[in-house]
C-alpha cells in the first residue's frame, strides 16, 4: 500500500451571507434564535493516513453538520463541532460545516483540502518492453532525451473549442515538458483564454506516418474524474478526406472517475456510410493505471490490428473488408489529455490538479 502525504490549503472560507432555511417556523416563534460567528479550522491529524480533523465553533448553535464536496446528505453531524475525516486517496477535496440554530436556520463555511501524493512512481516502476523483437527492425523510435521536444518529430496543436467531444480544456505548448527522458504533458485547471483548464495535444502529421508495424508506449497515466489521456493515431490524409474517412487508431483510451482508472481502451474508428466503430477494454487485476508505468502496444498488418497491455493481447480487429481500407494508409501519432468532455465528464471537487500523462518512449518496428 502506497502512503501518501497530505497538505491542507486554505484556498477558500466562505461564510453565508445570509441565513439559510432547513424548515420554517409556522407560528412565526420570535423566541427562536439564529447561528452566528462561525468558526472553521482544519488540521493535519494523520497525516500517513489522510486522517484530518475538523473543529467548529459558533453562537446560539444546536448542532453541526459535515459535508463532503457537493453531496447533499452529511456525512457526521454531532453537538460539538468537533470531527474526524478520512480522505483515502490523493485529490483535492471541500469540507463544508453547517451550525444550525433553534430556528432551524443554518450559516455554513467551507474548506479546501488538498492531499498530495509524497511517494511518486519513478520511471523504474513498471514494464518494460525491448529495443528488438525477431523479424522487427525499429524503425522509428523517440526515448525523450534531452531538455526539449523534438520538433523534427512533434507540432503543438492549440486552442479550444471542446474539440468535438465537448472538452473544457486549451490546448497548449507551455503545459508539455521533457525532462529525466520522460515526456510530461500536464492538464492544468487554469484560467486561460476563456477556458477553465489547460493541457497539452502533440502530434507527428506530415512529420512520422506509418502504414502497419508494431508500436509500443510506455507510459504512466494520470487519474482523476474527467480526466482522459489517450495514445493514438490518424490517417495522414485527415485534411482532405476528413474523420472518419480518414481512420482512427486508439491504442490506449483511459477515462478517470468512478473507478475506471483500472480500465483502458483499444478503438477503431472508420466511415461505413457513417461512423463505425469497435474496441475492446482492458482491466487491471490490481491497482491503477497511474501506480506505474505500462506498455500499450498495437500490432497492425495487412490482415488486423491487435491490441496489447504489457504484451497481454485484448482486442483484434479484422482490417480486410473493403469498407476499412482507412487502415491500409498511412497514419500519424497523437498525444494528449483532454478534460472533461462526453465521455469522461467534467472533473468535480474530488480532481486534483495538475495531472500528468508521462511517457517513457514510442517506439515503431516493422517486419524485416
Amino acid at each position: 500500500m502506497r502512503s501518501f502525504g497530505l497538505n491542507i490549503y486554505f484556498l477558500c472560507l466562505l461564510i453565508s451571507a445570509s441565513l439559510c432555511s432547513c424548515s420554517k417556523d409556522e407560528k412565526g416563534n420570535t423566541d427562536s434564535k439564529d447561528p452566528s460567528n462561525l468558526v472553521v479550522a482544519v488540521t493535519i491529524s494523520n497525516a500517513d493516513s489522510g486522517m484530518v480533523l475538523i473543529e467548529a465553533s459558533a453562537e446560539n448553535t444546536t448542532e453541526y453538520r459535515l459535508f463532503t464536496g457537493p453531496a447533499d446528505q452529511p456525512v457526521a453531524s454531532n453537538v460539538t463541532g468537533r470531527f474526524e475525516h478520512e480522505f483515502t486517496q490523493p485529490g483535492t477535496y471541500e469540507l463544508t460545516v453547517r451550525a444550525y440554530g433553534t430556528s432551524g436556520r443554518y450559516i455554513s463555511a467551507t474548506k479546501v483540502v488538498v492531499i498530495a501524493d509524497n511517494n511518486p512512481v519513478t520511471i523504474e516502476d513498471g514494464y518494460l518492453t525491448p529495443l528488438q523483437y525477431p523479424g522487427y527492425q525499429l524503425v522509428w523510435n523517440d526515448e525523450f532525451t534531452g531538455s526539449t521536444l523534438n520538433t523534427q518529430f512533434w507540432t503543438h496543436e492549440s486552442g479550444a473549442g471542446g474539440w468535438g467531444n465537448n472538452e473544457l480544456q486549451h490546448y497548449r505548448s507551455e503545459n508539455t515538458s521533457v525532462d529525466g527522458g520522460v515526456l510530461t504533458i500536464e492538464a492544468r485547471k487554469e484560467s486561460f483564454q476563456g477556458s477553465n483548464y489547460t493541457s497539452s495535444r502533440l502530434i507527428t502529421r506530415n512529420k512520422k506516418t506509418f502504414t502497419y508495424g508494431r508500436v509500443d508506449i510506455r507510459a504512466l497515466l494520470p487519474k482523476g474524474q474527467g480526466i482522459w489521456p489517450a495514445l493514438w493515431t490518424l490517417g495522414n490524409n485527415i485534411t482532405t478526406v476528413g474523420w472518419p474517412a480518414c481512420g482512427e487508431i486508439d491504442i490506449m483510451e483511459m477515462i478517470g472517475g468512478s473507478g475506471r482508472e483500472k480500465t483502458v481502451h483499444g478503438t477503431v474508428h472508420w466511415d461505413n456510410n457513417g461512423h463505425s466503430q469497435t474496441g475492446q477494454g482492458y482491466t487491471l487485476t490490481s491497482g491503477i493505471f497511474a501506480d506505474e508505468y505500462h506498455v500499450f502496444t498495437i500490432i497492425w498488418d495487412e490482415n488486423s490490428i491487435k491490441w496489447f497491455v504489457n504484451d497481454t493481447k485484448f482486442n483484434e480487429v479484422d482490417i480486410t473488408p473493403a469498407h476499412m481500407s482507412e487502415f491500409h494508409h498511412p497514419h500519424f501519432f497523437i498525444f494528449n489529455v483532454a478534460v472533461g468532455g462526453n465521455w469522461p465528464g467534467n472533473p468535480n471537487a474530488t480532481t486534483m490538479f495538475p495531472q500528468q500523462l508521462k511517457v517513457d518512449y514510442i517506439r515503431v518496428f516493422q517486419k524485416t
